[in-house]
């Protein structure tokens, strides 16, 4: 008996959501986080694929709008919740839910998939390229201090219980979307996943606590955090876990990232998925005992190559010829011409003499800024056919603020 793939019923979620769980070492999460990721899920948007009454196979998309180059909101599948049966492996179950699904989300009218890998090696065959990297950090913070800059005094930080303090940490985070690429617009509901604290996942540590940063009033900046305490026989030890924290000016980013590093009580910090570029690495006195980690982020896909370089804008004029390849989804092979600058962009099926061949996982691993196609070009994977052509085009997609990933899903 074969395999049948349909679209999700919310009465299978259950059988679904399990299969996922199971796929991803069967450690079963709090009730408040299942219900949550029930609610979450648009099951409109997502697959299963099934052995008789057994689900092997599970992919979804959530509706987002990611930001790209100059700032606009541009619609993209936030591809999650991808899993194989162990059971079915090597049986084309994952390619399978891949075709369908990029075909559903072209039929979507959305140029760009997304996605955070558990695995980097997976989905480069499906298309998709890195396109934003983030940084993990250990500081050892009584070694190391930061030297901030006029009016990080005058900001004034407050503890807040972190439920209550959702909205104000949600206006800040939208004031920052448009400024950096590869950040998602919050769709309403998301913002409860971040003030989930269910004791399983805090491994010793505090409940969530929240502090907000202000200035006259206005909240500027806001930090999510939990103490683990620990000592040893010279003292105290404990360290400082950073989930999440925005500032909307120099002086709250530094204020808020002073507080962090000075918590009584603590001699260490560890913050995950932050920004290559974030302000407060050059402020440190010891940039070697921040224990600076990089690690691939976001994974982008453009389904439909004309409308996703269209959308965004370009740092510098320019007018190539891309020759594409994509096995995966035909639509896209052929030669496209980019002609754009920092007001806006067309890009067209052309017949010209291309200037630049490259596969789209390589425009993809490009587009948000963070990746250029020099660097692409030197690992053998872009090849420049016109002199000059790699370079203007290299220039022209790199992006001025480092995309990042900000958001889970």
């Amino acid at each position: 008996m074969g395999t049948d793939m349909r679209v999700l019923r919310q009465d299978d979620w259950d059988k679904w959501y399990d299969t996922l769980i199971r796929a991803f070492g069967g450690v079963q999460e709090s009730s408040e986080e299942r219900a949550l990721w029930r609610e979450r899920t648009e099951t409109d948007r997502s697959i299963g694929v099934w052995d008789g009454d057994t689900c092997v196979g599970t992919a979804g998309a959530f509706a987002f709008r990611l930001t790209v180059p100059g700032g606009a909101a541009v619609p993209a599948a936030g591809v999650t919740m991808v899993s194989v049966a162990a059971t079915h492996r090597r049986r084309g179950v994952l390619t399978s839910m891949m075709r369908r699904q990029l075909d559903d989300v072209r039929s979507w009218g959305e140029p760009l998939a997304v996605l955070t890998a558990s695995e980097p090696a997976i989905y480069g065959r499906f298309g998709y390229g890195v396109g934003t990297h983030h940084a993990n950090v250990e500081v050892e913070t009584t070694r190391v201090r930061l030297s901030v800059p006029p009016g990080t005094d005058e900001v004034r930080l407050r503890y807040v219980t972190p439920v209550d303090a959702v909205d104000a940490c949600e206006a800040v985070y939208a004031r920052k979307v448009a400024g950096r690429p590869g950040m998602l617009a919050r769709v309403p509901g998301w913002e409860r996943l971040w003030v989930l604290d269910p004791e399983s996942e805090r491994d010793g540590a505090s409940p969530l606590q929240c502090v907000l940063a202000e200035r006259d009033g206005e909240v500027v900046g806001y930090a999510r955090f939990r103490v683990k305490p620990d000592w040893e026989i010279n003292g105290p030890k404990g360290t400082v876990i950073v989930q999440d924290t925005e500032a909307l000016d120099p002086a709250a980013h530094a204020a808020v990232w002073r507080f962090l590093f000075e918590i009584d009580l603590t001699s260490s910090l560890t913050a995950r998925g932050r920004p290559l570029d974030e302000a407060w690495l050059h402020m440190v006195s010891d940039i070697r005992r921040c224990g600076l980690r990089v690690r691939d982020s976001l994974h982008v896909r453009l389904v439909d190559v004309g409308a996703a370089l269209e959308a965004r804008t370009y740092q510098a004029p320019v007018d190539v010829v891309f020759d594409v390849e994509d096995a995966f989804c035909p639509w896209n092979t052929g030669r496209w011409r980019l002609s754009g600058d920092q007001k806006g962009a067309s890009c067209a099926r052309t017949e010209d003499r291309a200037d630049l061949a490259l596969s789209v996982r390589e425009l993809g691993a490009a587009y948000l800024g963070g990746v250029t196609l020099g660097a692409l070009a030197d690992a053998g994977r872009v090849r420049e056919l016109r002199p000059g052509a790699l370079a203007e085009a290299s220039l022209a997609l790199a992006s001025t603020a480092t995309p990042w990933l900000p958001h889970g899903f």
